[in-house]
């Protein structure tokens, strides 16, 4: 499956303009060498800035459009997402972990800096993100603030992010090999919960009725899903300069994929039919989704 050309022109520029608004977020929200604990800010902007699809970072300012939300409020929600995204994957890459090399084209962040600021980084940029969160100036409404707190801590913690990444190693020591159901439940906790929340926040700053947000969180299920099956068809058939990161590395580990229990063929299969879904969630949306609907595309149709 493959997105036509005007639509990748089109949703091309629209990242790298979301992009480069992030970026100047995040420098703002992430202030360098400030006191004497200024290497700690230098590895949290090291691994927060300056890379990435920030693909998490559109989904909420995508989803924030469709609600006229305060540009202001949806990059400060956007930011919050990449500093918790950036902290997974600088403890993600730790020795303990996957001990890896090499993310987004650079050295990681414990081989730039050294492990215990690399630990300390990730954890400074957890909290971080929850003060930008629960500041009046990502929305002024507490409610508002307090549920997005709610919704992303929960993507984040033990029955969201940090619950997969339990899984995904213990699947690892396991004598036998996970079967479909359970590989979607471990790739639904690790990967797809924060790209799901990525995609309701929008609706979440914009009080969105129940229906308009439960189906924008059903979108970004489908496409967290999609995204994580890519990203194993692409350990497992790119190289690590394409990628950016080390590739090849899910076999040797042993690491439950789909890609390992289906194969590539029927993986790539089992993502376009999630994408096909994603979309079928925007009917009401209309027009104002096309972006959204070209990233499902997109999401499987990516070198890296």
């Amino acid at each position: 499956m493959s997105i036509t050309m005007t639509d990748g022109a089109t949703l091309t520029a629209a990242l790298s303009a979301s992009a480069a608004e992030l970026e100047r977020a995040l420098d703002q929200l992430l202030p360098p060498n400030e006191g004497a604990e200024a290497r700690l800010f230098d590895s949290m902007r090291y691994s927060a800035m300056g890379g990435g699809k920030r693909m998490r970072a559109f989904l909420v300012l995508e989803g924030a459009r469709q609600f006229n939300v305060s540009r202001t409020s949806a990059l400060r929600v956007a930011a919050a997402i990449e500093m918790i995204h950036a902290y997974s994957l600088v403890h993600d890459d730790l020795p303990a972990m996957d001990n890896d090399d090499l993310r987004r084209g650079k050295p990681t962040n414990h081989k730039a800096f050294d492990e215990a600021t690399a630990i300390l980084a990730g954890d400074a940029l957890q909290c971080h993100a929850f003060t930008v969160l629960a500041e009046e100036e990502t929305h002024p409404d507490p409610a508002v603030r307090i549920e997005l707190v709610r919704a992303i801590s929960r993507a984040a913690g033990p029955r969201g992010m940090c619950g997969g990444q339990m899984l995904d190693m213990m699947a690892e020591q396991a004598t036998a090999a996970l079967d479909e159901s359970a590989i979607g439940r471990l790739q639904l906790l690790k990967t797809g919960k924060l790209i799901e929340v990525s995609a309701e926040a929008g609706a979440i700053l914009g009080k969105a009725a129940q229906q308009q947000r439960a189906a924008l969180a059903a979108y970004g299920r489908d496409v967290g899903a999609a995204f994580q099956i890519a990203d194993d068809v692409l350990d497992a058939t790119v190289s690590a300069e394409e990628a950016g990161k080390a590739t090849g590395k899910d076999a040797g580990a042993g690491k439950a994929t789909l890609v390992g229990l289906l194969g590539l063929e029927r993986a790539r299969l089992q993502s376009e039919r999630l994408v096909a879904q994603a979309k079928s969630h925007l009917e009401g949306f209309g027009e104002r989704a096309d972006l959204l609907r070209a990233l499902a595309d997109y999401t499987i149709a990516r070198r890296s």
